[in-house]
């Protein structure tokens, strides 16, 4: 008797461990985690929330007062009022992208935020909140600051325009769902920048998928110490005011590309506004914010009161795709950048941005010329650059990560 007692533990022992095992396998499957639904649920409620959204895909949607958004929490934006629209409208800011492969949020089937309110997407352990570095061309500014904020793990492939006097950038960019690790992301971007060292000021828009997520989500970042206390991502802090109630920051956004088929894109711009008072010495807080506009839809600004460098111009900007790389198992990343294929397999296989533009004085969007590349490491993601009168300037850029030759 004692003998079966004996082996009964030893089984019940067998059973819990092959149900602890099914589990980790099914919470982690090829370096991708599982959406954490129910933690989602447990996160509280933004203030000021009147309508709560839940969509298919597990994103929960607060529509909060447009007075009560976090941006009214930073001390220099107390008293602001609100602009809901740009005084002076730049030259192809309003270049509505309406076409077939105009991309969507999911929260939208299951209702819409009323008016005077802005959808605040719930935030969830997924999402990689880690602080942002500093773009590859910067580098060789800021060596004398330490690891945290020019880490090593950040790889690069993009170009950027420097030395100039910016009013702002555009592209379109090709949307995919690259696969990552746990811990790690991959993103497309576009950066506005100025200053550096402890005073770079940047301003950031573009997709990121996250710790394996099976979503790629519209982000933004900002910071205007270089990214040492002030900034965060989407309106997960004060600072970015939003004027819009039909985009979610921070939201996922489909369908994604397909790998030798239709192809989605998203168009972004970043541009500075302002009024026909404009001085070229002087900015007014209000006439020299930064617009954001997601394909045809002004989403809202940063108020340039929050910054530096950026209350006037950008001295440089930069288009392109960042990895973050942990090393896992001792080796390069498998984490993807763009589609996971190099840039010379070209398009509906390869991902790119096009039609690259800056914004000149007389508010006119122009294609950038002498644009420098940068390939953190080409064996692991690379970039192939053109221009044509389809395109514009364009570029192909990404990569699978470790391989033979990606170690």
């Amino acid at each position: 008797m004692a003998d079966w007692n004996d082996k009964s533990i030893k089984l019940g022992d067998y059973k819990f461990f092959l149900i602890l095992l099914s589990h980790m396998l099914i919470t982690f499957v090829d370096g991708r985690g599982v959406d954490q639904f129910m933690k989602k649920r447990e996160l509280p409620m933004h203030e000021g929330t009147v309508k709560t959204i839940e969509s298919e895909d597990g994103d929960v949607i607060d529509c909060v007062d447009i007075r009560k958004q976090p941006a009214f929490n930073h001390p220099l934006l107390k008293n602001h009022t609100v602009q809901i629209k740009p005084h002076a409208q730049s030259r192809g800011i309003d270049e509505a992208e309406n076409n077939p492969n105009m991309l969507f949020q999911s929260w939208h089937k299951n209702g819409e935020c009323p008016e005077g309110t802005v959808p605040l997407l719930r935030r969830t352990q997924n999402f990689n909140h880690s602080r942002r570095s500093y773009p590859a061309f910067l580098h060789k500014k800021v060596a004398q600051l330490n690891d945290v904020n020019n880490p090593s793990n950040h790889e690069y492939a993009q170009v950027s325009a420097v030395d100039g006097n910016y009013y702002g950038a555009r592209a379109t960019i090709n949307v995919w769902n690259p696969l990552t690790n746990f811990g790690e992301l991959s993103i497309a971007q576009i950066w506005v920048l100025a200053g550096d060292g402890n005073e770079l000021n940047s301003l950031e828009a573009g997709w990121t998928v996250n710790n394996g997520e099976k979503k790629t989500r519209l982000f933004i970042y900002w910071t205007s110490d270089g990214y040492q206390s002030t900034g965060c991502y989407n309106l997960d802090c004060p600072g970015f005011v939003q004027t819009n109630k039909n985009i979610a920051l921070g939201g996922s956004i489909e369908p994604v590309s397909k790998y030798g088929g239709e192809q989605r894109d998203i168009s972004i711009v970043i541009h500075k506004a302002r009024s026909n008072s404009y001085s070229h010495s002087h900015f007014n807080n209000n006439d020299g914010n930064w617009w954001l506009q997601v394909q045809d839809q002004l989403v809202g600004y940063w108020p340039s009161s929050i910054f530096t460098h950026l209350a006037g111009t950008s001295d440089a900007i930069s288009w392109g795709g960042e990895i973050v790389n942990n090393q896992p198992n001792g080796h390069h990343t498998s984490t993807q950048m763009g589609s996971g294929h190099f840039p010379n397999e070209a398009y509906g296989k390869a991902s790119y941005f096009t039609k690259l533009g800056y914004f000149d004085e007389g508010n006119n969007v122009k294609d950038p010329e002498n644009l420098e590349p940068f390939v953190t490491r080409p064996p692991c993601y690379d970039l192939r650059t053109g221009k044509d009168n389809k395109f514009g300037v364009f570029f192909y850029f990404g990569g699978p990560g470790y391989s033979a030759n990606c170690q």
